[in-house]
């Protein structure tokens, strides 16, 4: 059984968001080691949602409670935020519709700028992280292999995300309204991380060239040699923060690597004591950027919390029939679980008749039978399996696979594993054997 406790920018406040970013590479790990019934977990941490998908083993009684419970302890374990604390911030997704959601979640459907494409790359670095702790399951895989897939067709079907709204691309066009002209400011880049290329991108659209860009990690020359920008170091960094027009940040740093501070020594080490109007966009979660630089004279901050309450409304036509692309995928997703879950009723009912068969085939061996006999048994009974295989996928995907068991327990005292345990392979693999 999938389940997915979420916590995002429509449930849980800014503040609690970036308290769960902290930390996250060890949750995934905790989920997993919490009870042999689950069978993996992936956690998907970004600036405005923080969710841990985990596959349990669904016989198991009360597994749901295990899965929400194991995610709990490792979430306060590796964050310091209690159950107490999450208390109304989340909520839990279980089943089938863990698929529509993270489709949902993957295809930018959930998120702030409804279509931004920044989600995509984090759905997949989630499942990377999570192959790198070996905490991924065999469902798991699927789930977010499907989800990739599913994004891809809401971008070729719709017309969802095709003007390339992003957080960043918001954030500058809100700053639209404070600077005349792109090209006489001074920009500074913090961070070289998976936002910085879409950021120099959108601030070239907006028309800015005096772009440089730092990194507290020393990626900036590279970087800047990379995109045809300039680079500062360590020591330049304070002066150039303090000389700048606008400052975007975005960085992994867990601490902030902007504060009122920064600009003050970097006023003083560049002469330029005087204010100026300077505009700083924080996009980092954990915050890059101390509130206190809002003292600093001329300043202002632009932060994540700012940023959603100016979101955009929803393009209502082209958010339903990406709804629909995503439904519609994740009602293959179910299909082609439910048709697995009956893989083992399948197999059983194949073993039992060929054992019958091979059985008949030595009898007839035994009387001197030229091969005729065989040959005709063996067409028989793929004549036979045929109709019995088919009505397999078709209960599986009425989600009536439980009559299908019982009917092979009636019919020849065939005990098979209930609906829903593991297995390789599907019926449409197995018929062929």
């Amino acid at each position: 059984m999938l389940l997915c406790v979420t916590a995002s920018h429509k449930t849980a406040p800014f503040d609690l968001l970036e308290r769960l970013s902290l930390h996250t590479r060890d949750v995934a790990p905790l989920i997993a080691e919490h009870d042999e019934c689950v069978q993996g977990a992936v956690v998907l941490a970004t600036c405005n949602r923080f969710e841990a998908y985990i596959d349990m083993d669904e016989p198991v009684t009360a597994a749901g409670a295990v899965g929400v419970e194991a995610a709990m302890l490792a979430i306060e374990a590796a964050t310091g935020v209690t159950t107490a604390q999450l208390e109304g911030s989340y909520s839990v997704v279980t089943g089938p519709a863990v698929a529509e959601h993270l489709f949902a979640v993957a295809s930018g459907l959930e998120s702030v700028v409804v279509g931004e494409g920044e989600i995509a790359g984090q759905v997949r670095r989630a499942l990377t992280e999570a192959r790198r702790h070996r905490t991924t399951s065999p469902e798991l895989e699927r789930l977010f292999q499907r989800a990739t897939e599913a994004q891809r067709g809401v971008k070729n079907a719709t017309a969802l995300g095709r003007a390339g709204r992003s957080l960043v691309r918001l954030a500058l066009d809100l700053a639209d309204s404070r600077i005349a002209d792109w090209a006489t400011q001074r920009v500074l880049m913090v961070g070289t991380g998976s936002y910085a290329a879409a950021t120099l991108a959108a601030l070239r659209d907006h028309g800015a060239t005096d772009i440089r860009v730092y990194s507290p990690s020393g990626r900036a020359s590279q970087f800047a040699t990379k995109h045809g920008i300039r680079a500062v170091d360590d020591a330049g960094y304070a002066a150039a923060a303090a000389g700048a027009d606008l400052v975007v940040t975005c960085t992994s740093a867990e601490a902030p690597v902007l504060t009122a501070q920064t600009l003050r020594t970097g006023a003083l080490a560049a002469g330029t004591q005087g204010a100026h109007r300077r505009l700083i966009i924080d996009l980092g979660l954990p915050r890059n950027v101390d509130p206190d630089v809002s003292s600093v004279p001329g300043v202002a901050l632009l932060d994540l919390e700012t940023i959603r309450l100016h979101a955009p409304l929803e393009e209502l036509q082209a958010t339903d029939a990406a709804r629909q692309v995503v439904s519609d995928a994740a009602r293959r997703f179910a299909i082609v679980g439910e048709r697995q879950s009956l893989t083992p009723a399948v197999v059983a009912l194949r073993t039992h008749v060929f054992g019958v068969l091979e059985s008949e085939i030595a009898r007839a061996q035994a009387r001197g039978d030229d091969g005729r006999t065989e040959q005709s048994l063996r067409h028989l009974v793929g004549v036979l399996l045929h109709t019995p295989t088919t009505r397999a996928h078709e209960l599986a995907e009425a989600g009536r696979a439980e009559e299908y068991v019982a009917a092979l327990n009636t019919l020849f005292g065939i005990e098979v594993d209930e609906p829903g345990e593991s297995a390789a392979g599907s019926p449409d693999q197995l018929a062929a054997g």
